[in-house]
């Protein structure tokens, strides 16, 4: 996706909130070098580091796995209200920043998921984002 191609958030209105100072993909990375790491080795590593220390295995680990996805889109939300400052009790506790990182813990978690139901979790994810793709846009992924 280029530049052209994605939302700036800094022309959307979004009340009071200001988004024209969000740091959105300007993630400090400190000595972890994930240039040269694929993103489905990654998700591999994840899921494995997670399955070795998993308390509740076999088909209710899998579910749990799943359940983890609502959790993660909670938090996602709490931020998006926090960001917004929706709730009076609490003002505006949260910066869109942290929504980003929420949506990437969606993310996350979703692939660590599918990877959890199917050992072919990046060919299950290719294939369907290419038949989304062709429904919405009417041509295959890049």
């Amino acid at each position: 996706m280029s530049d052209s191609d994605t939302t700036d958030l800094g022309e959307t209105d979004f009340g009071d909130t200001d988004l024209k100072d969000a740091d959105f993909g300007e993630t400090d990375l400190g000595d972890t070098d994930l240039g040269d790491t694929d993103l489905w080795e990654t998700i591999d590593a994840l899921w494995a580091w997670l399955d070795a220390d998993q308390p509740i295995g076999g088909r209710e680990g899998l579910l749990l796995r799943i359940l983890k996805l609502s959790e993660e889109v909670g938090e996602a939300a709490q931020a998006v209200i926090g960001a917004t400052g929706q709730n009076p009790r609490k003002g505006t506790s949260h910066t869109w920043d942290d929504v980003g990182s929420e949506l990437c813990d969606v993310v996350i978690t979703a692939l660590v998921a599918l990877r959890t139901l199917t050992p072919q979790a990046r060919e299950v994810f290719a294939g369907h984002l290419a038949r989304v793709a062709e429904r919405s846009l009417g041509t295959t992924a890049p």
